[in-house]
């Protein structure tokens, strides 16, 4: 195994095919602890931490905005029928009361789910243009932006009253700023994560999206009851400004360029990563990426998985109080449940990631087809179940908190894939898949809305339903397709050559 500057480095195939071996022996890797790339992953997770915030609490304060006046569903059958109150619940009309002067409007389920749909509409349009941009340049810039363009969020208070077309179009500019933040994260971890740690690294600061929604469901709800909606989107957004000051104060591009980190870590960075941990320029192989099996076996996962991670993160306040009729601290509460679980989780999966592959227990395919498979395919039986939980709020809570928290472990599957088959190209490979992945964020609310506007059990089952089959869908495809070998495309000309005068010795001899 060759060695650069004392460290070992894994030696890269023709084929683009690569030894399941560690790149660093263990002895030679600085300590973890207080560094300055677990400090930036720290950095990270409180950033998506702000951005979930901003994204979902939306769900919890529609609940305040909207006059609820819809007809209530026939009474069929049993199953038609919404549920009793649990015991000690003030459901009544008072239990939504804003406070004074604080306004609601008559929103049908139809504009409720294209609002809290409109979101994607804008954060589709970043995704590639943020990846390709991020790296090219670096990540740090078009990170720290895109939190701060929370801008738009205080000012849908104000534009609510001009109608739901103008929230519409305040929160598609909101996703548009958005769309960058996990591109940007993409491409500076391929300059920033030693091979053997990414999962952890990646995980952790990924972990923040849930995260962030475990703390502003129940958060959103109490604001809503005591200081009125408005206040949510004043304070959401300047969380988004306060975390954006330390951001650029503290982060750099690449260890490379950084003030403060070590030299026996920076050094360590750059030697793990080798030519892989630098910009891809402005060229990139578009048509061999197009042509990537693995690629799409990414893309296809997660489009499959994130339709129903999007379903609950849009819908499932709507779910608990139209259906088991929580009031709005209980609904934002235990909304926020199965976030905890996929925090704890993604967290815990990271480390157990790296760990199989440091001591070679797996290879990294086999760490992230086995990682994909047991976070989509139980989380999603444990979906289905929610719709036959019928009225048993205890039993609903339960499988909808096992729904997020198994899915977690998938974070170190298939949501990392791009930074193992294409390191140079991995923020720009985010964005492709991101974009895939986003279109769910647009279409299942209002699909949800569409099989929901007459509140009924038996509209919530066919959502759950739905969910599962596609998520079982895509953990089968990433399953046949997935690959966690560096492809031939994305292998650069020093490697390339490099590989070439390895076979030509190998074939001389």
């Amino acid at each position: 195994m060759p060695l650069r500057n004392g460290y070992s480095i894994n030696s890269t195939h023709a084929d683009g095919s690569e030894d399941d071996e560690p790149l660093i022996e263990s002895d030679a890797v600085p300590p973890r602890c207080c560094s300055t790339r677990l400090n930036l992953a720290i950095l990270m997770f409180f950033g998506f931490s702000v951005v979930y915030g901003l994204r979902v609490n939306l769900s919890v304060a529609m609940v305040a905005m909207v006059n609820d006046t819809d007809p209530q569903p026939a009474p069929n059958s049993s199953i038609y029928k919404t549920c009793p109150l649990p015991p000690g619940t003030d459901n009544t009309s008072d239990a939504f009361r804003q406070p004074e002067g604080i306004p609601q409007y008559p929103w049908d389920s139809e504009t409720q789910g294209w609002l809290l749909g409109a979101f994607f509409f804008g954060y589709l349009c970043t995704q590639i243009p943020g990846g390709y941009l991020s790296g090219h340049y670096g990540g740090s810039i078009f990170l720290g932006l895109g939190v701060l363009c929370t801008g738009p969020h205080p000012a849908h208070p104000s534009g609510c009253p001009a109608g739901s077309g103008w929230l519409f179009a305040l929160r598609a500019l909101e996703g548009f700023g958005e769309g960058v933040t996990f591109p940007a994260m993409m491409a500076m971890w391929a300059r920033w994560a030693p091979p053997l740690e990414r999962s952890r690294l990646m995980t952790l600061s990924g972990s923040g999206a849930n995260f962030g929604a475990f703390l502003a469901l129940p958060l959103t709800g109490f604001i809503c009851q005591t200081l009125g909606w408005p206040a949510v989107f004043y304070i959401c957004g300047g969380a988004g400004c306060l975390w954006a000051l330390f951001w650029f104060l503290f982060v750099s591009d690449d260890p490379r360029t950084h003030r403060r980190i070590s030299e026996e870590e920076r050094d360590y960075i750059i030697n793990s990563l080798g030519p892989q941990g630098t910009g891809h320029g402005w060229s990139v192989p578009i048509l061999s990426m197009l042509l990537s099996v693995p690629l799409w076996a990414i893309i296809v996962t997660q489009m499959c998985s994130n339709w129903s991670y999007y379903t609950l993160l849009t819908s499932l306040p709507t779910y608990m109080n139209k259906i088991m009729h929580f009031d709005l601290k209980s609904n934002g509460f235990l909304s926020a449940l199965p976030y905890l679980g996929a925090w704890l989780f993604s967290t815990l999966s990271g480390v157990v990631a790296d760990l199989l592959i440091e001591r070679k227990v797996f290879s990294v395919t086999a760490v992230r087809k086995i990682f994909t498979l047991t976070g989509l395919l139980p989380g999603s039986a444990c979906l289905v179940a929610v719709g036959y939980a019928g009225c048993s709020h205890i039993l609903t809570v339960i499988f909808l908190t096992l729904t997020s928290t198994i899915g977690g472990v998938s974070a170190s599957g298939v949501f990392i894939n791009q930074i193992d088959i294409a390191p140079r190209y991995a923020g720009f490979l985010l964005g492709i898949t991101n974009t895939f992945g986003t279109i769910p964020g647009v279409v299942a609310p209002i699909v949800t809305g569409y099989f929901t506007e007459d509140h009924t059990l038996a509209g919530w089952r066919k959502v759950f339903w739905v969910a599962a089959g596609i998520n079982v869908g895509g953990a089968l495809f990433y399953t046949i397709f997935g690959s966690g070998k560096i492809q031939p495309w994305a292998l650069t000309e020093e490697e390339r050559a490099e590989a070439e005068k390895k076979r030509s010795t190998s074939i001389s001899t």
